[in-house]
């Protein structure tokens, strides 16, 4: 591959991302959901990484009187006139998260079935809105959270404890706002864009049991609190279920998706004359093992002659699991990793250094892990040049510690929060063979050039 296939490689696979981006942003996908306005009252309510975004454009839209409060990650707030917009701490929840669960639920007193409530949800909400159920404390909730995201444990089973511990969750708050009509606009992160796994459900009923989440909690073995545990012996950390006669109307619209985003990266593709191919917006797994499955993938589809650029997509959510160091080994220092990082890194060590395939993955909420990074792109060079700098690929792996590897490559993909949030992105690009450029940028498109992240504090 010559430097201008690369140079040109790069700023089309970020230009797909910054088309799946937006295709998920609240102004292009929320307004034509918006429902009538009611006889009485218009209470907004919401939590999620997008929720601030999504209620900035509701405001602007909304012809009649409305008030509410939505819950975001820090950082990511949006001014609104009428919309309470607060901000706590993810994927860990903190006080400020559990102050704005016990605000919302304070906004749906005392409705009639006159009044109409839009709840926004977005990915993230879960840690957000941490009202734990009498007997548990915050502490409880915080060490509890931190065991799940450390087991390996899916989205799906993660918010499933995480319903059954709440007092707002798993249609908790749906319960409270009866009998007032509910609207649900709901941005997806989750794979199979289930309502109930999107901020674990608060507006939404729950066929899901506590017997399951103990289960859950069983399998990844993970110790409990003695409160966490008495609750789930209780009736008390029963979910609120479907055909749950006390609950008012309830509509729920799912306004964007992966695979919506996925479709959106596709057209980029085909205006530039490459032919892509969807591997689905569902994909689940460890990390680390998903990347060595797509580093096959591709392998197998550049020994396909074809006269065309070609380029896998895939969206969906992986997992990290960090593992316990072996009896009378010391605790490593947690790396600076992200699932979707972690991932490029294990597909690159695959593919060692296959001529021809670049790959981009990131989170398209602009925030991979704990880091203030999207993702990263890889090259065939990219093992090359991390030796040349004395960055161990392999080590970094092991070390969950990517974004330290891709940020010295200057690899990085930085976008800052995106008011959106539709979980990973995948593209993995295979130049044809004998083709001595790569394809041109759309036009309409951005390519911002990746940087290398300063360290956070």
């Amino acid at each position: 591959m010559t430097p201008h296939i690369d140079t040109q490689a790069r700023h089309w696979l970020r230009s797909m991302f910054d088309a799946a981006i937006a295709s998920a942003q609240p102004a292009v996908c929320l307004p034509q959901h918006l429902p009538a306005p009611p006889r009485g009252r218009t209470v907004v309510i919401g939590a999620g990484k997008a929720s601030a975004q999504m209620a900035q454009v509701l405001e602007a839209q909304w012809p009649a009187p409305l008030t509410g409060v939505v819950v975001t990650r820090y950082g990511h707030a949006a001014a609104c006139q009428h919309i309470r917009v607060l901000e706590a701490a993810h994927p860990v929840p903190d006080a400020a998260g559990l102050t704005a669960a016990q605000q919302m639920l304070k906004a749906v007193e005392s409705l009639t079935a006159d009044d109409l409530v839009i709840g926004l949800w977005s990915g993230g909400g879960s840690a957000l809105l941490p009202l734990p159920l009498p007997g548990i404390t915050l502490a409880d909730k915080q060490a509890l959270n931190q065991a799940l995201l450390r087991s390996g444990a899916s989205i799906g089973e993660m918010n499933c404890v995480r319903r059954h511990l709440s007092a707002i969750k798993g249609g908790r708050l749906a319960l409270a706002c009866s009998p007032a009509r509910v609207v649900n606009l709901v941005m997806s992160d989750v794979p199979g864009d289930d309502p109930l796994d999107v901020a674990s459900g608060p507006t939404v009923a729950d066929p899901t049991t506590r017997a399951q989440a103990r289960a859950i909690l069983q399998r990844y073995r993970i110790a409990l609190p003695p409160a966490v545990t008495a609750a789930l012996d209780t009736a008390a950390s029963e979910s609120i279920k479907p055909g749950d006669t006390r609950l008012g109307p309830i509509t729920t619209h799912v306004i964007a998706t992966p695979d919506l985003a996925l479709r959106a990266a596709a057209q980029v593709a085909r205006e530039a004359g490459i032919e892509p191919t969807l591997l689905g917006d569902a994909l689940e797994g460890e990390a680390r093992d998903m990347g060595t499955v797509l580093a096959g993938v591709a392998r197998y589809a550049a020994k396909a002659p074809s006269p065309r650029h070609r380029v896998l997509l895939s969206g969906g959510e992986s997992t990290v699991t960090l593992r316990a160091p072996a009896p009378g080994q010391p605790t490593p220092t947690p790396g600076r990793g992200g699932r979707n990082v972690e991932c490029l890194l294990s597909m690159a060590l695959s593919l060692k250094g296959l001529p021809g395939v670049y790959a981009l993955a990131g989170d398209t909420d602009g925030i991979d892990g704990l880091e203030h990074v999207a993702g990263a792109i890889a090259t065939p060079d990219t093992l090359k040049r991390a030796a040349a700098l004395g960055q161990h690929a392999t080590a970094a792996l092991d070390a969950h510690d990517a974004h330290t590897f891709f940020g010295a490559l200057g690899d990085a993909v930085i976008t800052g929060p995106t008011g959106t949030n539709v979980n990973d992105f995948r593209a993995i690009l295979i130049a044809a063979k004998g083709r001595r450029h790569a394809p041109r940028v759309p036009t309409g498109h951005t390519t911002t050039r990746t940087t290398t992240p300063r360290r956070q504090p």
